[in-house]
Formats: C-alpha cells, sequence, structure tokens
C-alpha cells in the first residue's frame, strides 16, 4: 500500500516527509471544461449500464458474497476476542472454523440419521393417516354431497394416462437433484469466501478507508468499524437466541410426546435464525404437527413456547443484543418483510443490521448536515 502524502504548495512533500513512488499527481482538469462534461457523462451512462448487466448476469454469486461477508463479520468478533488473548490471528482464524465446522458437522451427523428415520416414520402413517381420514365421517358428508372420491378417482386416471405429467415428475425429480447439487456447491462457495474474507478483513478494512478523503478518513473508519462490529455482535447474538429456542422447543415437544421432536426443533432453529417472525412460524408449524396428539397436546405446547417467546423478547434477546444493534420496532417489522421479498431468507437475516447501518449513517452524516443549516 503506497504511504500518504499530501500535496503543499506545489512541492511533492508531505507531512511525514515521504515521496511518492511515481511523483506527485498533476492539477485536475477544470470540472466545467465541456470535454470534461461529456466525457465523464459518458462514462458515467456506460459504467452504470456495465453494472446493471453485471449484477443481472451474477446474482447467484453476489448472494454467495453477501452471505459470506455476513458470516465473516459474524466471526470477526470471536477472532478479536482471541487476538486480545495474545492468540495471533490465522491462529484465531483456524481455531474459530475449525469449532464451526466441527459443530455443524457433529451437528448434521447426529441429525441426519434421526431425520431419515422421522422421515420414514412419516412416509409409512401417511397412508394410515389418509385411511382414516377416508372412513371419517366429515370425509363421508363431503363425498355424499360433491362427489368428492370419483372426482379424485378421475383425476388420477388422467394423471397416469398424460405423457406430460409423467414427464412432468420426472422433470421435477431432475430438477430436486439439481437443487439440491446447486445448494451442496453454494455451500462449500461461501464456507471458502467466509474463511478468506475473514483472512483478509483487516486488509480490506485498511484499503476501504484509504478510499475516502483523508480529510473524512478518520469518521469514515470509527462509522465503518460501528457497524462492522454491530452486524458481528447480531449475528453471534442471534445464533445464540435460536440455540435457545430451539433448546426449550425439544424439551417442550419430548415432555408432551410430539412426535418427531428433533426433527421439528431442527425446523425451530432455522426459523428461528429470521428475527421477528421466525419464531412465531416456527410456533405454528409445530403446533399443525402437535393436533395429531390431541388438541390437548397442542394446547399445552401453545402456552408454553409462545410462552417463552414472551420471555425472550423481554428478558433474554434485549441482554444479549444489547451490544449489537438498537432498531426501532416498526423499522424492524418493515426492514425484514422487505429483505425477505427481495433476497428471501437471506434477505430476512441481514435486514436488522442493515437498518441499523442506514439509521446510524443517516443521524451521524444527514441529520448532522442538516443541523449544521
Amino acid at each position: 500500500m503506497p504511504p500518504e502524502y499530501t500535496r503543499q504548495d506545489g512541492d511533492g512533500g508531505g507531512d511525514s516527509g515521504v515521496q511518492p513512488q511515481f511523483g506527485s499527481p498533476g492539477p485536475r482538469i477544470s470540472p466545467q471544461h465541456p470535454l470534461y462534461l461529456g466525457f465523464m457523462g459518458t462514462v458515467g451512462v456506460g459504467l452504470a449500464l456495465l453494472v446493471y448487466w453485471i449484477g443481472s448476469n451474477t446474482t447467484q454469486l453476489l448472494l454467495w458474497i453477501v452471505a459470506a461477508l455476513f458470516i465473516a463479520l459474524g466471526l470477526e468478533p470471536v477472532v478479536s476476542w482471541l487476538e486480545g488473548r495474545k492468540i495471533p490471528r490465522p491462529a484465531g482464524i483456524l481455531v474459530s472454523v475449525t469449532v464451526l465446522v466441527s459443530a455443524v458437522v457433529g451437528f448434521f451427523a447426529t441429525l441426519i440419521p434421526t431425520i431419515v428415520e422421522q422421515v420414514t416414520q412419516i412416509v409409512e402413517q401417511a397412508p394410515v393417516w389418509i385411511r382414516d381420514f377416508i372412513d371419517s365421517e366429515f370425509f363421508r358428508s363431503l363425498d355424499d354431497q360433491f362427489g368428492v372420491r370419483d372426482r379424485v378417482t378421475e383425476e388420477l386416471d388422467k394423471f397416469v394416462n398424460d405423457p406430460a405429467a409423467l414427464g412432468g415428475i420426472f422433470g421435477g425429480v431432475v430438477g430436486f437433484g439439481s437443487t439440491v447439487a446447486n445448494g451442496l456447491f453454494g455451500t462449500l462457495i461461501v464456507l471458502v469466501l467466509s474463511l478468506y474474507f475473514l483472512a483478509a478483513l483487516p486488509a480490506m478494512k485498511k484499503w476501504g478507508y484509504r478510499l475516502a478523503p483523508r480529510s473524512r478518513r478518520h469518521r469514515v473508519e470509527a462509522l465503518s468499524e460501528e457497524i462492522t462490529r454491530s452486524v458481528g455482535n447480531y449475528v453471534i447474538g442471534q445464533a445464540v437466541v435460536a440455540l435457545l429456542n430451539a433448546t426449550f422447543a425439544f424439551i417442550v415437544m419430548s415432555i408432551v410426546g410430539i412426535p418427531f421432536a428433533l426433527l421439528l426443533a431442527f425446523v425451530v432453529a432455522l426459523l428461528a435464525f429470521i428475527p421477528l417472525v421466525g419464531g412465531m412460524i416456527a410456533g405454528v408449524v409445530v403446533l399443525l404437527v402437535s393436533l395429531t396428539e390431541g388438541w390437548q397436546t397442542a394446547a399445552i405446547y401453545g402456552i408454553c413456547y409462545f410462552s417463552y417467546l414472551q420471555f425472550e423478547a423481554y428478558f433474554i434477546s434485549p441482554r444479549i443484543m444489547q451490544k449489537a444493534v438498537a432498531v426501532p420496532g416498526a423499522v424492524a417489522v418493515i426492514s425484514v418483510i422487505a429483505g425477505g421479498s427481495l433476497l428471501g431468507v437471506l434477505g430476512a437475516l441481514i435486514a436488522i443490521p442493515t437498518a441499523a447501518a442506514v439509521l446510524l449513517l443517516v443521524r451521524e452524516i444527514y441529520i448532522v448536515r442538516q443541523d449544521q443549516h
């Protein structure tokens, strides 16, 4: 990286007395020159079109990069903490990534056999549930009024005799396999990018700060450090909240006897990563499954779980997130909905830290500037 220098009164010197390797930059062309205006306007339009074309053709790659940066910022507080304990940064990165990968691999190694077993049980029980539903008085009354059984038989015959439908099934299987393969490949890419971003994060910050004017560099650095610190603490805090949520749900499901408790706890953990609405969605999903054991079981679980959500909202999350981000409730809800609509689950995950960063910039830059006029 070139040393910092300032041009003073036509000489090439600087505050530190360091001469640039290739000489000092000459005077800039006047921004009012017609050639400058026309050329820079054309270049600006061309660059905008180029950026739009690149972005529209590399959307998946950009999502992977955003996810990798999100993970790297989440691990950065852990690496910084290890650096504060006199552990070299490469060793801290290795320890952090090893622990994370080992935890994920161990979790899935324990979970996958149970998921396979419980999904097999669901497949085996599905015909029994269908037969019981067909033999129920509710279905018989519907069949007598609307001829449901004959209608279903007719549609099945059409489907079996339709070659296009069978081809669609085959195409769906192939598409599902491609989706799984792309998901595994994307996970590998995100993991590798996260490792590189985590290793190069200090250098990336330094280069980014040098792009700002020297007079504003200190302020840019302070705001950027505050944003990255908040994002890192938010990721760690959200992971802890999701783990506690899933653990409580698994304990309650095991006590009241809800089937497929471990599989449902995994679903709860994934959904709990989505702020604000994830816990509610997870509760509804488990309630629908618990109804197979009776309304009493569903009522007990609903009371326990939604009471825990209130306890989490008022006591657990504020204490875990007190060093992360501070976003008003209405802004948080709007940002999560907008992020989910734009980028799906990833957008919902990064919505709150992004909203916090925007609020910080508005407060420290725009409002301060408006107060000076």
